[in-house]
């Protein structure tokens, strides 16, 4: 891999988790003062939102609670007259992050906002997978762990597979000597996969569905098309 490649990557990765919300507040600062400056960054992350576009429509409208409210009120207590004013603009502009926020928490299950919203908190994932087909990068699939034991495979819609083929789930971390199956999976279908039997997830690994036979792959390795792609980003 190039330094080019490297420094590709690095800008990706740090677009989607600018967009997924989960960058630390001065790392998110520091990103959203470098998208005035640097175009690759400003396409960088608006390919993200473009491909996150669809978890936005599973998320439904929302109030925050009582609750939620008491303790916004008392964050703007510290804060100047000045900074305390809300002009509606800028409450809008407040408003899409949050939805753009609910709408990944609500696919994935991660996101804080949708924790603190509520009654009882909920297990947070401590990986997420957004799977896109590399023909039009249309996300199809999200990965979500929050066990070391096991990992949710959730469709966003319904994949078309060819009579007498089926998708095989596949992963492979970077150190990995080839790719591992995680089994055969059926289209609209949402899975529990375990991972006991694997080494620890890590940033970076690859997740991959394949189109195979009906009986998957007769090498033991990917040998057919890739229908989705995708990384692991570690949120937590």
């Amino acid at each position: 891999m190039t330094s080019g490649d490297g420094k590709d990557h690095d800008l990706d990765a740090q677009a989607a988790e600018y967009v997924l919300g989960t960058l630390p507040s001065e790392q998110r600062q520091a990103l959203a003062r470098r998208l005035q400056h640097e175009p690759a960054l400003r396409a960088a992350v608006d390919a993200w939102e473009r491909r996150l576009q669809p978890l936005q429509e599973l998320a439904p409208a929302q109030l925050p609670s009582d609750y939620l409210w008491q303790r916004i009120e008392r964050s703007l207590d510290g804060l100047s007259p000045a900074a305390s004013i809300v002009t509606p603009s800028r409450w809008w502009q407040r408003a899409t992050s949050w939805r753009w926020t609910t709408a990944a928490g609500l696919a994935a299950s991660l996101f804080m906002a949708v924790v603190l919203w509520r009654e009882a908190p909920a297990p947070v994932p401590t990986y997420l997978v957004v799977l896109v087909a590399p023909q039009d990068q249309a996300p199809g699939w999200v990965v979500q762990a929050s066990s070391p034991r096991s990992a949710q495979l959730i469709p966003l819609g319904m994949a078309e597979v060819p009579a007498g083929k089926t998708l095989q789930f596949w992963t492979k971390a970077d150190g990995w000597s080839g790719p591992v199956s995680l089994g055969l999976i059926k289209p609209g279908e949402r899975v529990e996969v375990p991972l006991e039997s694997l080494p620890p997830l890590e940033n970076n690994q690859l997740f991959e569905l394949t189109l195979e036979g009906p009986a998957g792959s007769p090498t033991g390795k990917p040998s057919g098309p890739i229908q989705f792609i995708g990384r692991a980003v570690k949120v937590l």
